[in-house]
């Protein structure tokens, strides 16, 4: 299976502006490409799938037994971030396996920047944020969601989850160390208190009429008139307006909102609050006594047994970019993650970053990974296909694929080739054909990203039912 790679590699330029190679077929390893690179056959598989295991055995207890939760994280870039992909793999394993919960969620419409569409968001205030492609700032606490989140000042958010099949039992708030500064409400009431003020009468002129007929008719004065009006002489004109002076009173009615906060319990790992009957809607409010407040992300769970598929992606990521803030790895552990799902590599390939790098950093991420989450399984997918320019083939995704497969053992770590079951080195140019790219030829259209998580899902499945077989 690797050798496919080696002939497509080492044919183009080292750079990754690749020479374009003039070719109907070629033939690797008993592999027909066609000129587009799109495989013939059906190659669909995980591999290293001995890497998976304990949670295999933990995804058929659940399936036999109807019970629990089972926690997948994803992990990405900007593939990932819209939850499209992540959003398709959710509905298909909860179909088989059960809603356990949309999972993690993060207001991303507060960072400015886009994200799920299974919870709207909203605020009265504007918050401060940065994502972890930049370098660290003080007082900006990157966490959980790659995007830190902050306040200065008193606020209320509004979460409301859009598809009903994901209102929740339990929500957890994840904040820097946990510390309590953000509060929760499920419902508010509207205070209506009453006051006086002036009553507003105003007046059209008609034709004829004279300031002396119209104070007499309102019982005030010409000059009280003229003063409210600003007017400098006696003259008016019909069909013009005048505010009319008066002594007379009106109530008025003003109105606010006001939130009672619910008694949050506390773990190890979260705040959280749960209620027996689902909810579809919370209120976020600050903590008591705070001059800042912070906020890495939200955890939505449903007391159903079944699974809970979390989604973690940043626009241009990295993930060198990950591994420059230890918080990130340290609130993985809020997820109880049974399986990680590592998809990195897009951006590295357009910083033209040797593939020796790329799997230095890939490699130091999972350790950091291991080391918060000792008892989870991991899988690597392999980059997309994309291109340079929108012209020349992207030379470092394939090299990439290829370190990430060859090392799958040694590391002990399950591979899914995303790279090839997208066609390969020369598959962009069909899958646009096809409608499944955008037309930066990078990003997929929102059919290619659903195709992405189409066969991801088939691939696991079949690996899973495998397992079973054989066991």
């Amino acid at each position: 299976m690797l050798n496919k790679y080696l002939l497509l590699i080492f044919t183009l330029v080292a750079t990754g502006v690749a020479a374009q190679v003039d070719t109907t077929e070629v033939v690797i390893d008993s592999v027909v490409t066609d000129t587009s690179g799109i495989e013939m056959g059906d190659n669909n598989i995980i591999t290293n799938t001995s890497a998976l295991n304990l949670f295999f055995e933990k995804l058929r207890f659940l399936e036999e037994e109807k019970t629990g939760h089972i926690n997948i994280v994803h992990i990405g870039d900007s593939h990932i971030q819209a939850d499209i992909i992540t959003g398709t793999i959710r509905k298909k394993l909860q179909a088989r396996f059960g809603n356990g919960g949309v999972g993690f969620s993060f207001p991303h419409r507060l960072a400015k920047t886009n994200g799920s569409p299974y919870v709207k968001y909203s605020s009265n205030i504007s918050w401060d944020s940065r994502r972890n492609i930049y370098p660290a700032e003080q007082g900006m606490e990157v966490g959980l969601s790659g995007i830190a989140l902050k306040a200065k000042e008193s606020f209320v958010v509004e979460a409301t989850v859009r598809d009903t099949g994901y209102c929740f039992n339990t929500v957890r708030i994840i904040t820097p160390h946990n510390i309590p500064c953000i509060d929760i409400a499920t419902s508010s009431k509207t205070i209506v208190m009453e006051s006086s003020e002036p009553k507003k009468i105003t007046h059209k002129i008609k034709s004829g009429e004279v300031l002396s007929i119209i104070a007499n008719k309102y019982g005030t004065s010409v000059s009280a008139i003229k003063k409210l009006n600003g007017l400098r002489s006696d003259n008016i004109r019909a069909g013009k307006t005048l505010k009319i002076p008066t002594s007379q009173m009106e109530k008025r009615e003003i109105k606010r909102s006001e939130f009672i906060p619910l008694p949050l319990a506390t773990d190890t790992i979260s705040n959280y609050y749960y209620s027996k009957e689902p909810v579809s809607k919370i209120y976020l409010l600050p903590g008591e006594g705070l001059n800042e407040y912070h906020l890495n992300g939200l955890v939505l769970e449903k007391d159903t047994p079944g699974i809970l598929y979390h989604s973690i992606g940043v626009n241009g990521a990295k993930a060198s970019d990950y591994n420059k803030y230890p918080l990130f790895f340290e609130q993985t552990e809020t997820l109880q993650p049974d399986l990680i799902v590592i998809a990195l590599g897009t951006n590295e390939s357009f910083d033209k970053m040797e593939a020796q790098a790329y799997t230095e950093q890939l490699n130091l991420f999972i350790e950091n990974i291991r080391a918060a989450n000792p008892g989870a399984c991991l899988l690597v997918m392999t980059p997309p296909p994309s291109l340079f320019k929108r012209r020349y083939p992207n030379t470092f995704v394939a090299a990439y694929a290829k370190s990430i497969l060859t090392q799958e053992t040694d590391k002990n770590y399950a591979s899914w080739d995303m790279f090839s079951e997208m066609g390969g080195l020369y598959g962009v140019d069909k899958n646009a054909a096809k409608g499944m790219m955008s037309s930066d030829r990078v990003h997929y259209s929102v059919q290619g990203y659903q195709k992405q998580g189409e066969l991801f899902t088939e691939a696991f499945l079949k690996a899973f039912d495998n397992f079973k077989s054989n066991n």
